[in-house]
């Protein structure tokens, strides 16, 4: 199977992320025109939610662009985006509670973020690699070299890595929106009848790390696929 012709493999994948994208955009636009009950913007929410955790250390700051939120575990800030920062909306409050729920992990050492985080640099240099590793390995094969084998492996361990990452980040993502969505309530953020939007916001978010996990999966049977063809 050639390197265009396993693209057939990621279809699936592809699909699956082009859905969870749209869920999000939909949702978050959807409660970014809906005024939370309590009249509380995303960097309100955020600062209450990391003082009732005894982070009044953590600093909160706003930054560029939209869904460009995230919490610096090196600096201990939290930036939340233009659509998030001074917006009182409930999808707003939501997704700053969230990333609010990244910085109590981070000061409880929350195993998987501790995971997640220690293998960012060699995640990021491996995927870098993985496809010139493939590919290089794949032509050396078609040409008798038994550096072939080694170099295709050392690829597919790359993106195992990958996978690797993908695979921690769910339950990493997972509690950090359950927490949130916990602690608004208990805290006065939201209102019950609030919870429904504030729960669609951070689900259909909490999907697009699923797919990238599933696209990341997709690619290592692209690589297996290819690999097979040649023997």
């Amino acid at each position: 199977m050639t390197y265009y012709g396993s693209m057939i493999i990621l279809i699936p994948a592809i699909l699956f992320t082009m859905y969870a994208q749209s869920k999000v955009n939909t949702n978050f636009r959807r409660y970014s025109n809906v005024r939370n009950a309590r009249n509380m913007t995303g960097a309100e929410a955020a600062r209450r939610m990391l003082d009732a955790n005894g982070l009044r250390n953590v600093q909160i700051e706003q930054v560029r662009g939209s869904l460009t939120d995230h919490y610096d575990p090196r600096k201990r800030v939290l930036r939340l985006s233009q659509s998030v920062y001074g917006v009182n909306s409930i999808a707003a409050v939501s997704v700053a509670c969230h990333e609010a729920g990244h910085a109590v992990q981070h000061a409880e050492s929350y195993m998987p973020l501790k995971i997640r985080n220690s293998i960012v640099p060699l995640v990021n240099f491996a995927s870098s690699l993985t496809w010139p590793l493939v590919i290089l390995g794949i032509v050396l094969l078609a040409n008798g070299s038994y550096m072939g084998d080694l170099l295709f492996n050392i690829g597919v361990i790359t993106m195992l890595a990958v996978i690797l990452f993908h695979t921690v980040t769910l339950p990493v993502e997972f509690n950090a929106s359950s927490r949130a969505l916990k602690q608004m309530d208990e805290l006065g953020i939201i209102t019950e009848e609030e919870n429904t939007g504030a729960n669609k916001v951070l689900k259909a978010a909490a999907m697009t790390y699923v797919a990238a996990l599933a696209t990341a999966i997709a690619n290592l049977l692209r690589i297996l696929a290819m690999r097979g063809s040649r023997d």
